[in-house]
């Protein structure tokens, strides 16, 4: 019997979990912009997968609301309006201050190098003029304190308003791009000032450090849209 080489089997079609996944990172790295046109046969023909397997990884984003679907015009990336902005920031001030306290009740050594590391790696990769990747580790911070805080429900909302999050920077922070990659990368000091507060075990002093922190990026937005060129998905997911 003759081996098959797996070099050379050709490579199997992408889960819709994975197609999803990648399509959030995309959004969170900032290479789909808000108001990206998301064209079914475009997307279909990216992976690899019928205009079938597309549609429902399209329908949980538009749930999660990082997409917005409109009969008979298809699927764009969200741009969210200054509402809808608005209400976010509220809302992750509303739940943020209870994961921090929560993850203080619970949180031991190794959690608390866990953030340092996202913190450092932010820090690295900012240094390393990779905003993109900074983008993402800022974002991870928040979510590895919701992780380990252990309350399921508001770690999961929060999963969500980080990703509606970066769609409101990239389409509301400042004009200029160095100014809104810093707005977008969420502020390395202001998380080691939580962070210290943290190792404190100080969990008013944390909370309020927490609102602060939000309160902050919120008050960094400026309410025009910056003009962008649509990504070609073909080359984006190839």
């Amino acid at each position: 019997m003759i081996a098959l080489n797996p070099v050379n089997a050709p490579a199997a079609p992408p889960s819709d979990s994975e197609m999803y996944e990648r399509v959030v990172s995309a959004i969170l790295d900032h290479r789909l912009p808000p108001g990206t046109r998301l064209g079914e046969d475009k997307l279909a023909g990216a992976f690899g997968v019928s205009r079938t397997r597309i549609r429902p990884v399209l329908l949980r984003l538009a749930n999660e609301q990082v997409v917005t679907l409109v009969p008979n015009r298809g699927a764009t990336v969200a741009q969210p309006t200054e509402q809808e902005a608005r209400e976010v920031f509220e809302v992750r001030r509303l739940i943020e201050p209870t994961l921090v306290e929560l993850f203080i009740a619970k949180a031991n050594e190794a959690d608390m190098q866990q953030l340092k590391r996202c913190i450092d790696d932010e820090e690295a990769a900012r240094l390393a003029g990779d905003m993109h990747r900074a983008i993402r580790l800022s974002g991870d911070f928040h979510l590895q304190i919701a992780e380990c805080a252990g309350h399921q429900t508001l770690g999961r909302i929060l999963r969500e308003l980080t990703s509606r999050t970066s769609l409101i920077l990239m389409t509301y922070s400042t004009a200029r791009k160095d100014s809104r990659d810093e707005a977008a990368a969420c502020g390395c000091r202001e998380h080691r000032v939580l962070l210290d507060a943290i190792r404190l075990r100080d969990a008013r002093e944390a909370a309020r450090h927490m609102r602060e922190h939000l309160t902050r990026l919120e008050s960094q937005l400026q309410f025009t849209p910056p003009a962008g060129e649509a990504p070609d998905l073909a080359t984006l997911f190839s």
